[in-house]
């Protein structure tokens, strides 16, 4: 035993980065919300980026440690604290047995996650540790965390990255100030999220896509991690050319507008197929910033192309790849 959940909070989850592979047969992809904040969350601890975390949602969620653990959390600011101590985050934390993690309110996003060195000891289901809680699949027993619940840690090897990180911790060989801070996201009071045009957007009317790709939205009360709702000054209005639509894949990202002309952003917990129109689609570049935000915050659409889009997707894979070189370096030092 190595970590025990004290209080959930709102809700606490085992994710890794999805269940891939099995749409086809309707299993959901599932996974974290945010991949960019979990990926740095494990590299920060040496571990591989697809391994599996802890996502706490919003506030009030404690955990006891209970043995020696390298762990990070990166995301959302949720007001961690360690034994009452604020804990900072993009940085890894070395805690001793018996230490208390306390989440309080939101400061900024509404997701974090918690990686620890070594990974969380558990099987995987259909090649994922993800819960899936609608299907009662993976994670602790396929459901949320709850008060009482052990997880165990899978052990660390003397010649990991993960050893290496914790003895150069131990001798403070590792700066205190070292942080991965550079992939925190900023807060803001609109946030912009680039999107594609979808495969139904000449069904829009130019009003409607002036609204879609131009107006201020708000992330609706009815959100979760299915979707997004989306609230408008007003609705989108009815398409162009109403025709009967095939139910069709989706992917994480993509904004259907179903008849009420409100736009529904699907999220990780999203369906396999949909049949209302898809009118666009986010980048995946800035899906972990469209993931951490909560009711209430306010949205606007920047139109891009692919080209764009794959190219911003570069930039952060490669960000991901150097941040690796540089964990790697600091294990040596």
């Amino acid at each position: 035993m190595a970590i025990t959940i004290v209080k959930p909070g709102l809700l606490a989850t085992i994710q890794d980065l999805g269940r891939t592979g099995y749409q086809g047969y309707g299993i959901v992809v599932g996974g974290v919300m945010d991949q960019g904040a979990a990926r740095v969350a494990n590299i920060i601890v040496g571990n591989s980026d697809d391994e599996a975390v802890i996502e706490f949602t919003s506030a009030g969620g404690e955990i006891r440690i209970e043995r020696e653990l390298l762990i990070s959390l990166c995301g959302g600011d949720l007001g961690a604290t360690v034994n009452g101590r604020y804990v900072p985050l993009w940085r890894p934390v070395l805690l001793n047995r018996g230490d208390i993690i306390t989440f309080g309110a939101s400061r900024f996003g509404s997701r974090v996650y918690l990686a620890v060195a070594g990974g969380f000891n558990m099987n995987k289901v259909l090649g994922s540790k993800s819960t899936y809680i609608r299907g009662g699949l993976g994670g602790h027993e396929g459901r949320a965390l709850k008060a009482g619940d052990h997880l165990m840690v899978n052990g660390i090897a003397a010649s990991s990255l993960s050893a290496k990180l914790i003895t150069a911790i131990q001798e403070k060989r590792w700066l205190s100030t070292w942080h991965a801070g550079q992939f925190a996201l900023a807060d803001r009071d609109v946030f912009v999220i680039r999107v594609m045009e979808g495969t139904h957007s000449n069904r829009l009317s130019d009003e409607a896509k002036v609204s879609l790709f131009g107006g201020i939205f708000r992330i609706g009360t009815l959100s979760d991690r299915m979707g997004y709702r989306l609230e408008g000054k007003r609705a989108l209005g009815p398409l162009q050319r109403s025709a009967e639509l095939l139910s069709e894949a989706v992917a994480i990202g993509t904004v259907q507008l179903p008849p009420d002309g409100n736009p529904i952003v699907l999220l990780a917990d999203r369906q396999t197929t949909g049949g209302y129109p898809r009118v666009a689609q986010i980048a995946t570049v800035d899906i972990p910033l469209f993931a951490q935000l909560k009711p209430g915050d306010k949205i606007l659409f920047e139109l891009i192309t692919l080209q764009t889009a794959e190219r911003l997707l570069l930039t952060a894979e490669h960000d991901l790849t150097m941040l690796k070189i540089a964990v790697g370096l600091k294990g040596k030092e």
